[in-house]
């Protein structure tokens, strides 16, 4: 499997993250004061640089595909995004999808963007970029996406882009404020992927 991929659309690229990423990163975090309440983002070189080699720790054992995400328009780095928790079923020998290649499910997260980038195009589009690659290239299965049950704007952008609510998952991640966090989980699966890819790309066309 690809794991190095450059999602490239009209008005953003999704690039595979490295350690050059850091300063960059930094910038795109600067001055966003509540912005990031349930996201954790790194905010000084130091936060940075671990936040990277963690990412590509994770790549490197096939657990995760991090992206730096830049604005075409000025070719800035407004954010980060990634599929993790990527997950090959048990397939009996002689099924059809046994030893395949490319995972069954993921999840889509670790997404925050700098505050020029908040209620733009960016995130539309890296979202159809990426649910592309894992229904049209990998042909996954089903897409997560998890944000704290608190984040009601995180919530309204997820339902936004096609994600079907499933329910609460409680105590299911170390939130952003050191708390057990309960998580509102959405998913989308491939039937449904055809209806989401038309209604991103009415978005699109709306921009």
């Amino acid at each position: 499997m690809e794991f190095l991929p450059t999602l490239d659309g009209r008005h953003v690229r999704l690039e595979p993250l490295q350690l050059s990423h850091a300063e960059a990163l930094v910038a795109a975090s600067a001055g966003a004061g509540d912005l990031y309440t349930w996201s954790p983002v790194p905010t000084t070189r130091e936060a940075a640089v671990k936040y990277i080699d963690t990412a590509i720790a994770l790549r490197n054992a096939g657990k995760a595909v991090p992206f730096a995400v830049i604005r075409k328009s000025d070719n800035l780095l407004v954010g980060s995004t990634r599929f993790f928790d990527l997950e090959n079923f048990a397939w009996p020998a002689g099924h059809t999808l046994h030893g395949r290649a490319t995972p069954d499910v993921c999840e889509i997260g670790y997404t925050w963007y700098s505050p020029s980038a908040i209620r733009t195009v960016i995130n539309t589009e890296a979202k159809l970029l990426m649910l592309g690659h894992a229904f049209e290239q990998w042909h996954l299965l089903r897409v997560v996406l998890h944000t704290d049950a608190r984040n009601e704007r995180s919530r309204a952008a997820i339902a936004r882009i096609g994600g079907k609510f499933d329910g609460i998952l409680r105590a299911h991640r170390m939130a952003a404020d050191f708390t057990p966090r309960d998580s509102a989980r959405f998913s989308i699966i491939a039937a449904e992927w055809p209806n989401v890819k038309a209604e991103l790309q009415k978005k699109m066309d709306a921009h």
